[in-house]
């Protein structure tokens, strides 16, 4: 039986998240201070040397992030600022809410430490306002930790300043994509940005602006109290370190489990989510949300991690994992992700405005007549690349990416 190895939960239920003196007694904040003793070119070079991944879905080297939005010059740049996108829309998704009701000061500290390596001075945290418990703990922490002097100006007689503000999202699942996040920060309607430039380079209010999740914040505490050598022997080579996995569906104990990259996802299911119900056997499991992909059993055995699931024509996306059993219907679960594109469009750009719609069409057309739906299916995937090629932002990219892995693993059942 395998068992958790936790890092961005690694305080969760150990102590009352709303008094943080509870959290200092148990070493809360003494990684900032190590950190504000070092050279910020140097935290940076860790991480990298660390090899942490985005922990939001992509997966892209979190430390080149760091250096990229450190080395950013601009002629009119007045400052640089860190945003923590909590918006954590991702369907089948809960990683992040566990970690801001339970030791919000971890992410605290992680934003704290990001800041002080790219030099900004200003943070915010955009977090879904459906998300009240976590909004209210989230509050209790800044206002705690501005009291103590861990944020605001000076932060342990460094000289370095910095605050967080928090911003409520209003349920767009759009906004969770991080240029669209940037625009509602700045007040604006929630549409997506052309890109290039990045954020890095020209984001919020026109600044160098560093993103990032909050589970990816919470590793930062834990790498500069250990090192960077320490953090890759957790892990695969390529996905080093630890992941918080949510299971849900047809299982026995669904939750929230954070264990090392590299599990199996037959070892998730049956010793951390208890099985299937019922002892039925597994059809089909959803990776990653609705972005992400079916695989069948033959997927079981891969590793998880970034590299080695892209191998197999899968993501691991966010990290959620959504089980169906026998008796479920692959048809009837890609109608529902292709439906919730299709609800969740801004409507900006054609390819997505008219894509997600037909896409919709189509599965009409597919259930009306299931003598046609191979061939309905290679339509689906053909007017699903097209919104991959031309839309302005992942939403319209996503749904090739259930519909390939259909066509790869479940041709015959679909």
């Amino acid at each position: 039986m395998i068992t958790e190895k936790r890092i961005a939960l690694k305080n969760a239920g150990k102590y009352n998240a709303s008094d943080i003196n509870e959290y200092i007694k148990i070493g809360g904040y003494k990684n900032v201070e190590k950190a504000l003793q070092i050279n910020p070119g140097e935290i940076i070079d860790l991480v990298i040397d660390a090899k942490l991944r985005g922990r939001g879905g992509a997966g892209f080297p979190t430390g080149l992030k760091n250096k990229f939005t450190n080395e950013a010059v601009c002629e009119r740049c007045v400052q640089k600022y860190l945003v923590c996108n909590a918006d954590e829309g991702e369907p089948g998704t809960f990683k992040d809410r566990i970690i801001m009701e339970q030791d919000p000061h971890v992410l605290l500290e992680g934003m704290i430490i990001a800041a002080y390596a790219i030099g900004a001075t200003k943070g915010y945290i955009y977090i879904r306002g459906e998300y009240t418990e976590s909004i209210k703990m989230l509050r209790i922490a800044v206002q705690q930790a501005s009291e103590k002097g861990f944020l605001g100006k000076n932060i342990f007689n460094s000289g370095f300043n910095f605050g967080i503000e928090i911003k409520l999202g209003a349920g767009s699942y759009l906004c969770g994509e991080e240029l669209t996040l940037l625009e509602s920060i700045e007040g604006k309607r929630g549409y997506p940005r052309i890109k290039p430039p990045f954020p890095a380079e020209k984001g919020l209010f026109g600044m160098p602006t560093l993103i990032n999740n909050v589970e990816t914040f919470s590793h930062l505490p834990y790498i500069i109290e250990y090192g960077a050598e320490h953090y890759r022997a957790m892990g695969t080579p390529n996905s080093p370190g630890t992941k918080i996995f949510t299971i849900s569906g047809d299982v026995n104990k669904p939750g929230y489990y954070e264990t090392t990259l590299g599990i199996t996802l037959r070892q998730l299911i049956y010793d951390f989510g208890g099985g299937i119900k019922n002892n039925k056997n597994i059809k089909a499991v959803l990776l990653g949300g609705a972005a992400g992909t079916f695989v069948d059993e033959s997927v079981l055995d891969t590793p998880m991690g970034y590299d080695t699931l892209k191998e197999k024509g899968a993501v691991l996306g966010s990290g959620a994992i959504m089980v169906l059993s026998e008796e479920r219907s692959v048809f009837d679960m890609t109608y529902s992700v292709l439906e919730f594109f299709k609800h969740e469009s801004c409507g900006k750009c054609v390819p997505c405005r008219i894509g997600t719609t037909q896409l919709v069409r189509l599965m009409n057309e597919a259930k009306n007549n299931s003598g046609n739906r191979k061939e309905i299916l290679n339509q689906l995937i053909y007017e699903a690349d097209y919104m991959a090629k031309n839309s302005l932002c992942p939403l319209g990219q996503s749904p090739i990416m259930p519909l390939r892995s259909i066509k790869q693993f479940f041709e015959n059942q679909f």
